[in-house]
């Protein structure tokens, strides 16, 4: 049987607020670093957006090797780029 994958939760599952980060830990050294830190730009990211941006990354920014490669047009992958961007700018404010 497949080990489940936990996911990093991006929302407050009680007012759906952006998490943040409160507690790091080294599993080698048990070094602990504290504190109030806001989640990297792509990691606030959908799972669904993460791996549009690297199938993007990996088709070396092709949209149309993208379009191939997941099997919609070209069209459909600009929106979806043009999307991500949207966000991604209104998330960098």
């Amino acid at each position: 049987m497949g080990e489940i994958k936990k996911r990093l939760p991006l929302q407050c599952p009680a007012c759906d607020a952006p998490l943040r980060v409160n507690r790091l830990f080294c599993e080698e050294c048990n070094t602990e670093v504290c504190g109030n830190f806001e989640l990297p730009l792509l990691a606030r990211l959908s799972e669904k957006e993460q791996l549009f941006v690297l199938d993007f990354v990996k088709s070396s920014g092709s949209l149309k090797d993208m379009a191939k490669n997941i099997g919609v047009s070209y069209p459909t992958v600009r929106n979806i780029l043009d999307d991500l961007i949207e966000k991604l700018t209104k998330m960098d404010v």
